[in-house]
């Protein structure tokens, strides 16, 4: 008969492997930056005080603190004092625009924030009313702190709230818990066999899960965390040379310069377990090339914010593999999939239905969105919102995105958040925006508008999109098109493939 004890004896945060890891390993290195240096027992006695200072500022069990910064130590710090305390780190994105920028930081009320210096103007532009600190200035005396008895922390608690674009065209807050991260990482090293002491380069902002659920396994795991601010092909290849890897996650637009300077220098490669990342957008002779090159198979996945590296990461492809052509998936470890219709039925071999997953990867829900998350989680399976196509084998091909997305150099764009801003404009009459196959960046938005009269031209648009959204989110190429030539369904709406199919012509 299970007691309260025994169940308790059952049960682990992040914090508590991370902890068993410095136990083990405590003068191993943990985290290399540009700060330089440091074992796993200073970053943990670092994290103990900085939780300390943070709970005599009022953070407790399941509150959130927005953190606003570039990739740096002190990032991955705050998630594991976060992760001793039972509170929720909201990763902000310092892409944004200080309207969504607001949205993300005001829709989790956070208790607290932490910004570098350099988004300190972001931060003070949103005019969010809660207690805020630089984390440059503020850390000395934080990490001066006393420790303190840290509360037992369940599993099923929130950890870490990264953001994802919504069909509405503003941001969703997705909510992963300790049991999530902790089944990332048993994910993470049954379908890529990464060992314990392969490393994580983190150069990908640590407020996608690219880089964020890779750093917790890897301190969980007891390898070290490489952490580079933003993209540097010459940083990315000198740690290919110096040490081991596990997953080296490249995207379009950061293939190319690392295919280069590895191509000119003849690099010699350490070791990577599998590099890249969603090859269904990447030119395959890239992709051969950058497996030849790093003598590492490249990683065929397909995962998302919401479930990790599952639910098809699990293939890695040769160069001759990957000159074949054929990009069918198998299932990660850790995750039940099916394909659903409409209705939730399961279909067919060979027809085309939306991935519907359960298993502890999932994430546990969209924070304060009750109505999303009953529409996205019925019959008991997350709706992933992408269409794939079963096959005899068992493996899986990818057909498209149930919930129109573009994906652009690693990160997702609706159109919706587009459309939004164009449509706000009393100038134009209709828009739409689709995507466009790029060679750099796998896919880019392009928007067709109908406009009312002439008043507005391309620059007129530009200058739209530049006051309201990332520069990663701005059309590429604007097409102005009359109000009667947007082809529409029975229903009125736009059918965004036949915009595609001319942009191929």
């Amino acid at each position: 008969m299970e007691t309260a004890m025994t169940a308790a004896a059952g049960k682990a945060s992040v914090f508590d492997l991370f902890c068993a890891t410095v136990r083990r390993d405590p003068e191993a290195v943990a985290i290399r930056s540009a700060a330089g240096v440091v074992s796993y027992r200073a970053l943990h006695g670092r994290v103990v005080a900085l939780a300390a200072a943070l709970a005599e500022r009022g953070v407790g069990m399941g509150d959130r603190i927005a953190l606003l910064s570039e990739n740096r130590q002190e990032y991955a710090e705050v998630q594991l004092a976060a992760a001793a305390l039972g509170a929720i780190v909201a990763c902000q994105n310092w892409r944004l625009e200080r309207e969504e920028l607001l949205h993300c930081i005001a829709l989790v009320e956070p208790v607290l924030a932490l910004h570098s210096a350099r988004f300190g103007a972001a931060w003070r532009a949103t005019r969010y009313d809660c207690p805020a600190l630089e984390i440059e200035a503020a850390w000395p005396s934080m990490l001066a702190t006393a420790p303190v008895a840290m509360p037992k922390v369940d599993p099923e608690a929130g950890l870490i709230i990264l953001y994802t674009s919504g069909t509405t065209g503003l941001p969703k807050g997705a909510l992963i818990s300790h049991r999530a991260e902790i089944a990332r990482m048993c994910a993470y090293r049954m379908d890529l066999a990464v060992a314990p002491r392969d490393g994580f380069l983190a150069w990908a902002p640590m407020f996608h899960m690219g880089s964020t659920d890779q750093v917790l396994t890897t301190l969980m795991m007891g390898g070290i965390v490489h952490v580079l601010d933003g993209f540097d092909a010459r940083g990315i290849v000198d740690i290919m040379a110096g040490y081991h890897l596990g997953w080296l996650l490249l995207m379009p637009g950061t293939i190319e310069p690392v295919v280069e300077i590895l191509a000119r220098e003849g690099t010699q490669v350490k070791g990577v377990r599998a590099i890249g990342a969603m090859l269904d957008l990447v030119p395959l002779d890239l992709a051969a090339e950058l497996a030849r090159l790093s003598g590492s198979g490249y990683l065929n996945s397909f995962g998302s914010t919401e479930t990790g590296l599952p639910p098809c990461s699990v293939m890695t492809m040769t160069a001759e593999e990957l000159r074949k052509g054929k990009l069918s998936k198998r299932l990660s470890a850790m995750i039940d999939a099916i394909l659903v219709d409409e209705d939730g039925n399961e279909v067919p071999d060979g027809t085309p239905g939306e991935m519907a997953v359960r298993g502890p990867t999932v994430f546990s829900g969209y924070w304060n969105a009750a109505a999303t998350n009953e529409k996205d989680f019925r019959g008991g399976r997350f709706r992933m919102g992408d269409m794939f196509v079963r096959n005899a084998d068992g493996t899986f091909d990818f057909v498209d995105r149930a919930k129109y997305m573009i994906k652009s150099g690693g990160e997702n764009i609706y159109p919706a958040e587009i459309e939004r801003v164009l449509l706000a404009d009393a100038r134009i009459r209709d828009a739409v925006v689709v995507r466009k196959k790029d060679d750099r960046w796998g896919e880019v938005p392009v928007a067709f508008v109908a406009r009312k009269g002439e008043e507005i031209d391309e620059a007129g648009i530009e200058a739209l999109c530049r006051a309201a959204l990332a520069g990663y989110k701005r059309p590429k190429q604007v097409f102005f098109i009359a109000y009667e030539d947007l082809p529409r369904s029975t229903t009125g709406k736009i059918q965004r493939h036949e915009l595609e199919a001319r942009l191929k012509g």
